[in-house]
């Protein structure tokens, strides 16, 4: 199978939107390390009416003006990775999660460390919001769009009581 992707410019970087024919597969970082998602291969198509419906919600999103996204997904991935990746679409706008709260809420509370790392790979970066997904202790940990990245998103989504210096 293979893919059409947009670049867009965005507070955060640049980032590739990546979609099959209908659905939203993927949102890339700029320096996002080449087998963190793996898909098949690319073919820009910057007036794919999914990717252009992406971009646009998520310019909203970092203008203050949207913090629901309502875009068809298409989650590439094994069956306890797409459970992990499901269970941040529940995060509230503005709230966070630890590693711990989706272990448990997927029903695998020994999972942790298995979360954290379905976590790494989740490919829709943002709409599938894991920058929402934190230590324990509350401290910013690990982001595949750098914690610079996850201390933006959150602070745009007025999260101001995490530990966000690092």
């Amino acid at each position: 199978m293979s893919y059409a992707y947009k670049m867009m410019n965005s507070p955060v970087g640049k980032l590739t939107l990546v979609a099959n024919a209908s659905r939203l597969t993927a949102i890339l970082w700029e320096n996002d390390k080449p087998n963190r998602v793996r898909l098949g291969p690319l073919q820009e198509e910057n007036n794919s009416p999914v990717l252009l419906e992406t971009e646009r919600q998520l310019n909203e999103y970092f203008a203050g003006k949207r913090n629901c996204f309502e875009l068809e997904l298409d989650f590439v991935g094994t069956e306890f990775q797409r459970k992990v990746w499901e269970a941040l679409l529940t995060i509230p706008f503005g709230e966070t999660r630890s590693y711990s709260d989706i272990a448990v809420q997927i029903g695998n509370p020994k999972a942790v460390r298995a979360v954290g790392a379905a976590n790494g790979r989740n490919p829709i970066s943002i709409i599938a919001p894991c920058h929402r997904v934190i230590g324990a202790s509350g401290a910013l940990t690990g982001f595949a769009g750098g914690l610079g990245a996850k201390k933006f998103l959150l602070t745009l989504e007025g999260e101001d009581s995490l530990q966000l210096a690092f």
